[in-house]
């Protein structure tokens, strides 16, 4: 089990452009993965397959999971998305620490990750072949970090760029209107279109 051993800014960061340089680690296939950093470490800009129409799942923080060893969430995720007609997913985090649980996150955000996990928003955006298709499925968790909301709106104003259509799957949450978390879904479970916007200024 993944328990942060530190606050970010007490380990070297990769930048964005960085972490993209293959590491020499990993023994999985990279024709098949898209694995940034591509080692494991304390944070995860972006995990999934390759295709040139990918569904980009949307989580708060990531796990455990890595090429070839997805967990459960990852796996309803792929699901989801070849069931909807694309042809790869793309798991990406409103913040990049990994947690296990996250109420380990840590309390203040890190601004330099968060802007080089922006860059790595804005670089899954440019994959796709059409105007991208991101599935909002944070669950409650936004809240644990008042800091995750601010995150979100950035994300929205870099897809403006790209014509982003935002998409939830499953049931809202009915106080505050929250995506469904992926796991419990059916692996044909529609995509339902989603104003982000509105729905960020709701709460």
């Amino acid at each position: 089990m993944h328990i942060p051993s530190t606050e970010t800014k007490n380990i070297a960061v990769l930048s964005f452009s960085d972490a993209l340089k293959p590491s020499g680690e990993g023994g999985y296939d990279r024709e098949k993965w898209i694995y940034i950093p591509d080692f494991y470490s304390e944070y995860r800009y972006i995990l999934g397959t390759r295709g040139v129409r990918p569904l980009i799942c949307i989580g708060i923080n990531p796990s455990t999971a890595a090429p070839d060893d997805l967990d459960n969430t990852l796996k309803s995720v792929e699901r989801i998305a070849l069931g909807n007609g694309y042809d790869s997913f793309i798991m990406f985090n409103v913040y990049a620490q990994r947690a296990t649980r996250p109420d380990d996150m840590e309390r203040e955000l890190n601004p330099h990750m968060h802007r080089e996990n922006m860059k790595a928003f804005e670089y899954i955006l440019s994959l796709s072949e059409e105007a991208p298709a991101v599935w909002a499925a944070w669950g409650t968790i936004i809240e644990k970090r008042d800091y995750l909301k601010d995150c979100v709106l950035d994300m929205i104003q870099i897809g403006k760029a790209y014509g982003t259509r935002w998409f939830t799957a499953g049931a809202r949450s009915k106080s505050k209107g929250h995506p469904h978390h992926p796991l419990y879904l059916r692996k044909d479970a529609p995509l339902d279109p989603f104003d982000a916007e509105a729905y960020l200024s709701s709460f």
